[in-house]
């Protein structure tokens, strides 16, 4: 059995061919029973230990079966260690046989952001130049680099409540070569945007519906549970709201919060990433505003360990 480190992954994985992946796990050939979700009571914040299992169906020529233990410690920021830790364990789908232990928490990275690139294909404009990434942890690089990846991204604002992370990670990109700077002030950067992507651990929202502006796309990864908001109900109503998948009708914060108050009825969201990619309508004009809301699928984790199997699978 391989292990695949951090590193490993980042070799072997990139954005255009992940997106890809993803998509093409979306349109089938792909199966993910609901993941056990558990709330672990301890000395600080809650913590969350999820189980996500994903296996290929007989639709596929090659078989995987795949499970991801990882766990969500709001609180760590102040230790300077990341949110989420997790491994994934990657088995043969024929024989069961285990082929690789990867490092869960930086394959979660590489496909939440890919899963957020992969809607904003669908959903952002094909002219969106200027990105808002709200947030700076450890996700926040992930989601710029993915974002730039499916649209013509040509500056990169940055707001975090600690501006000192902003900085870091301002500095970070510039030396990739990217256009980016620090936002101190949220509305305005919100109001100038063309994407704005929020990634943040926060209880109430930050983005206002009236900041919004036609043609805008925002796009949703924080607020994993019920209690935590990145937008209030106002941008919810005034965009067309998609889901990844059908759980996030039920678990995460914004979507699931408006619906169980009756802020926005079940109607009000159009489709999920399955049926974007299986041709469903997403962005209808110029002038929409679209919202994704993501909270994490089993079969994004399989999509991105099989891809990250195969790429080392390749002849030199």
């Amino acid at each position: 059995m391989k292990v695949l480190s951090a590193a490993d992954l980042d070799e072997r994985l990139d954005f255009p061919s992940l997106i890809d992946a993803l998509a093409e796990a979306f349109r089938g050939g792909l199966f993910a029973p609901a993941r056990h979700h558990y709330a672990i009571e301890r000395k600080g914040a809650p913590a969350t230990h999820l189980l996500m299992t994903a296996w290929t169906t007989a639709a596929r020529a090659e078989g995987f079966l795949g499970t991801k233990i990882v766990s969500v410690f709001p609180d760590n920021g102040r230790r300077g260690l990341p949110a989420v830790h997790g491994v994934y364990v990657l088995q043969s789908g024929e024989t069961g046989e285990p082929l690789a232990a990867m490092d869960g928490t930086r394959l979660t990275l590489w496909r939440t952001a890919a899963a957020s690139a992969l809607a904003a294909r669908y959903l952002a404009r094909d002219d969106a130049r200027r990105l808002l990434m709200v947030g700076a942890g450890s996700l926040a690089p992930f989601l710029v680099r993915a974002h730039s990846a499916v649209r013509p991204i040509a500056a990169i604002a940055i707001w975090n409540h600690r501006r000192a992370r902003a900085e870091e990670l301002v500095a970070r990109l510039v030396k990739e070569g990217l256009n980016a700077m620090v936002a101190d002030d949220l509305e305005g950067a919100a109001r100038s945007a063309d994407v704005i992507s929020c990634a943040t651990l926060s209880a109430a929202p930050l983005i206002k519906g009236a900041w919004l502006s036609a043609g805008q796309h925002v796009d949703l990864i924080g607020a994993f549970n019920l209690q935590m908001r990145e937008v209030n109900d106002e941008a919810l109503r005034r965009a067309r709201v998609f889901i990844d998948t059908e759980a996030a009708l039920r678990e995460g914060g914004d979507v699931a919060v408006a619906l169980a108050s009756g802020a926005i009825d079940k109607a009000h969201v159009v489709a999920d990433l399955a049926a974007l990619c299986a041709g469903a309508p997403g962005r209808n004009g110029p002038k929409d505003i679209t919202l994704f809301k993501s909270i994490g699928a089993a079969i994004e984790d399989l999509a991105a360990a099989m891809l990250a199997w195969r790429q080392g699978a390749r002849p030199e």
